[in-house]
């Protein structure tokens, strides 16, 4: 029996509606949340990223500052700028896009922005709160993440997940949203003894490693649900195909619900950065934190 197609799409579409929504009330109380992005360099895929950005950030009724500097802008001239926008009472959110030309420090760049608008919930001290189960920035692709397997599942609390990936931007928060859900978290990654057997034992699978179907359907418990964070493209019959870090054929035969690559998780990321520079805005202001989540299907 094949699984349920989670669909990211629709889902965050859900969540920009309500973001929307939240927006148009704060408007009438005079207030409107900031969203900044700031671009080095000449990147296409961070071009593309921004740009699209700026426009859904435009369309949820939000202000969009775009800030696009030469690669050659010194570390310190970018740090000035973020300076001023963490000044700024009209930016209530900070986005440097990553990556950046290598003479920079990107970690000293991330840490220089307000952990109140750090709304890629990358600062040092919004991974400490994080980590402690306290209230911080979430990172965004993980927060989409959870946000569909709540909504899928409900009340997580006991569930075996495995979160194969260990990266600071997806694999470790991911891990720690779980863990603050209730779950039994394991974190696997590459050198994991018996990867298979590990992964076979999850209620909830997040594949978040960056290589191309690493996961076959094998390796899926029956009835799981199954988070593809992958985004791979890779050479298949003469064309570029983009694939997740699941085998999606094998395991939408096992799994009780999957997410497809594309249209799976990656339409979230920009959901959530949405949702995030909301939630900043309203705590700047001393409003309870918006509701993000509805009662949509989101399964086909």
């Amino acid at each position: 029996m094949a699984a349920d197609i989670i669909d990211g799409k629709l889902f965050s579409s859900g969540v920009r509606g309500r973001v929307a929504a939240s927006v148009s009330e704060l408007k009438a109380r005079g207030i409107v949340p900031g969203l900044a992005v700031v671009l080095v360099g000449e990147d296409p895929a961070s071009q593309v990223y921004v740009r699209n950005k700026g426009i859904q950030t435009r369309e949820a009724g939000m202000e969009s500052f775009e800030h696009k500097l030469d690669a050659s802008v010194s570390q310190e001239e970018l740090l000035a700028l973020v300076a001023r926008l963490n000044a700024d009472p009209a930016v209530h959110g900070i986005l440097v896009q990553l990556p950046l030309p290598g003479h920079m420090d990107a970690e000293a760049v991330i840490n220089a922005i307000d952990p109140q608008k750090d709304v890629d919930g990358f600062h040092i001290l919004n991974v400490g709160l994080l980590g402690t189960g306290q209230k911080s920035m979430v990172p965004c692709t993980p927060l989409g993440c959870l946000l569909m397997l709540k909504d899928r599942l409900g009340d997580l609390a006991g569930l075996n997940a495995v979160v194969v990936g260990r990266s600071n931007i997806v694999g470790k928060p991911m891990a720690q949203l779980l863990l603050k859900e209730s779950c039994t978290v394991t974190i696997a990654h590459s050198r994991t003894k018996d990867l298979a057997a590990v992964c076979r034992g999850a209620d909830i699978l997040v594949a978040a490693v960056g290589r191309p179907r690493m996961i076959p359907g094998d390796w899926v418990k029956p009835g799981a649900t199954v988070i593809d964070v992958g985004i791979n493209r890779i050479e298949e019959g003469g064309k570029t195909r983009l694939v997740g870090d699941v085998d999606y054929d094998s395991a939408a035969q096992v799994a009780g619900a999957i997410t497809p690559v594309p249209g799976g998780v990656g339409p979230m990321t920009i959901a959530c950065l949405l949702a995030n520079t909301l939630t900043a805005c309203c705590r700047a202001n001393g409003l309870p934190d918006p509701e993000l989540v509805g009662t949509e299907e989101t399964v086909a």
